[in-house]
C-alpha cells in the first residue's frame, strides 16, 4: 500500500478526515435536542419525529454500495468535499422549512451528504496512514458518530434558546462550510490510479459493476453490514429518543441535553478502546459477543417497569449502553477495510455495511416509536433492542468462521 503523504503543517490529514466525519454526524445529533420544538412549532408528531430522525439514512439505504463504488472511481477526497458541500446547502435551505413535509425531504438530502463523507473516510484513511497504524486510526474513526451526535446534542438546547431551531440548522451549515475548506487545504489531492479518467463510457460502466459484483459476492461484506445494521438502528433509536423521553418525565431542556449528551459521547469510550484492543491483539469476535450482551442487558434495565422507580439508575444504563457497544463500530469498520475482497473497493465495501446500516436506523426508530404508542410507554422497547442484539449474536458467529 502507498502512504499518502502531506508536507502541509498542522493537523495530520487523517485526523482532518476524522474531523470531517464528525462534522457530518453533527446533522444527525443536530435534530434529537429540536424534536419537541419541532413537535410544538411544526405540529410534528412522534412517528413523524421517528422518520426524521431515520430519514436522514434514506440515501445510504437505497444506495449506499453503489455511491461507495462511484466514490471508489470519481475519488476519495472528492466525494467527502461533494458530501460536506450537500450537507451544507441542505442545512441551510432546512432551516427555511415550513412544515415537517418540506424537512423530512432536506433531511434525505443530508443523508446523501453524509453518506458521501462516511463511507469515503475509512477508505482515505487507509490511503494516509501506514499499515501498522491503521487498526488504531480506524477505531478513531469510529468515533465520528459519538463525538458528532453528542456535540449536537450537548449545544442543540442552549443555541435553540439563543437562535431558535432556525439559527441552529443554520450555524452548522456554516461550521460544514468551514470544514469544507478544511479539507482542501489538508487532504491532498486524489492519486490518478485511484481515479481513473480514460475509457469509453461503457467500460467504465462495466468497471463499476465489476466492483460491486466482486463486493456482495463475498459473504464478508454481507455479514459486517447486516452487523451494524443490528447495532445501528437500536442505538439511534435509544439517543435519539431520548430527549423527548427525559422531558416527558419532566425534565428542563438543558438538563435533558447535557444527559442526552453524555450518553452519545460516551459511545467515543468503546469506539476508541477498540482500535486499542484490536492492535493489542484481542479478538474482533469476543469484543462484538461483550458489545451486544451489554446492550441487551442495559436496554432491559433503561426501559423495564421493574426499574420505573429508578431513574438514575436507568441513566446509568443508558451510559454503560452507549459506551460498551461503541467498540461494534470500531471493530466493524476495521473489519470492513479487512474483508473487503480487494484493495479497490475498500470504499464500496464500506458503503454496503453504511447501507445496511441505514436500513436499521432507518426502521428501528419509527418502529419504537410506534411500540411506545402502542404499549402506552417505553416499557417494552428492551424486547425490540434485546432481539436485535440476539440476531447480531448470531452474525457475529458467522463472521468468525472468515477470520
Amino acid at each position: 500500500m502507498n502512504v499518502v503523504t502531506s508536507s502541509r503543517r498542522g493537523l495530520a490529514p487523517e485526523v482532518v478526515v476524522m474531523l470531517a466525519g464528525i462534522t457530518a454526524a453533527l446533522h444527525i445529533g443536530k435534530l434529537p435536542p429540536a424534536i419537541p420544538v419541532l413537535q410544538a412549532e411544526l405540529d410534528v408528531s412522534l412517528v413523524q419525529a421517528g422518520f426524521l430522525l431515520s430519514l436522514v439514512q434514506l440515501a445510504g439505504m437505497l444506495g449506499g454500495a453503489l455511491i461507495g463504488v462511484l466514490a471508489d472511481s470519481a475519488g476519495l477526497r472528492r466525494s467527502i468535499l461533494t458530501g460536506l458541500g450537500i450537507l451544507t446547502l441542505s442545512s441551510v435551505l432546512g432551516g427555511f422549512a415550513n412544515s415537517a413535509t418540506e424537512l423530512l425531504l432536506l433531511r434525505a438530502g443530508e443523508g446523501f451528504g453524509f453518506l458521501l463523507v462516511t463511507l469515503s473516510g475509512p477508505g482515505l484513511i487507509r490511503q494516509l496512514v501506514a499499515p501498522d497504524k491503521l487498526s488504531l486510526r480506524l477505531g478513531w474513526w469510529g468515533c465520528y458518530m459519538g463525538f458528532g451526535t453528542g456535540t449536537g446534542l450537548l449545544a442543540g438546547p442552549w443555541l435553540m434558546q439563543a437562535f431558535g431551531w432556525q439559527g441552529w440548522w443554520w450555524l452548522i451549515a456554516a461550521v460544514t462550510l468551514g470544514m469544507l475548506a478544511w479539507v482542501v487545504r489538508t487532504v491532498p489531492a486524489d492519486q490518478r490510479a485511484d481515479n481513473p479518467r480514460t475509457g469509453s463510457p461503457l467500460s467504465g460502466l462495466r468497471t463499476l459493476l465489476g466492483r460491486l459484483r466482486l463486493t456482495l459476492s463475498r459473504p464478508g461484506p454481507w455479514l459486517v453490514a447486516l452487523i451494524f445494521a443490528a447495532y445501528s438502528g437500536q442505538w439511534l433509536s435509544v439517543i435519539g429518543f431520548l430527549p423527548s423521553i427525559y422531558i416527558q418525565a419532566g425534565l428542563e431542556g438543558g438538563v435533558v441535553g447535557i444527559l442526552t449528551a453524555l450518553a452519545a459521547v460516551s459511545n467515543v469510550v468503546g469506539n476508541a478502546a477498540a482500535g486499542r484492543l484490536l492492535q493489542a491483539g484481542v479478538g474482533p469476535r469476543q469484543l462484538l459477543y461483550t458489545g451486544f450482551a451489554v446492550m441487551s442487558l442495559t436496554t432491559w434495565t433503561a426501559f423495564s417497569s421493574v426499574t420505573a422507580d429508578l431513574p438514575w439508575l436507568r441513566y446509568a444504563a443508558v451510559l454503560v449502553f452507549s459506551a460498551v457497544s461503541g467498540v461494534i463500530p470500531g471493530v466493524l469498520f476495521s473489519l470492513a477495510v479487512r474483508l473487503a475482497p480487494d484493495s479497490s473497493v475498500v470504499s464500496t465495501a464500506v458503503g454496503w455495511m453504511l447501507q445496511l446500516s441505514a436500513l436499521g436506523q432507518f426502521v428501528t426508530p419509527p418502529l419504537i416509536g410506534a411500540l411506545a404508542v402502542w404499549a402506552g410507554g417505553w416499557q417494552l422497547t428492551w424486547l425490540a433492542t434485546g432481539a436485535m442484539s440476539l440476531l447480531g449474536v448470531l452474525l457475529v458467529t458467522r463472521v468468525g468462521r472468515l477470520l
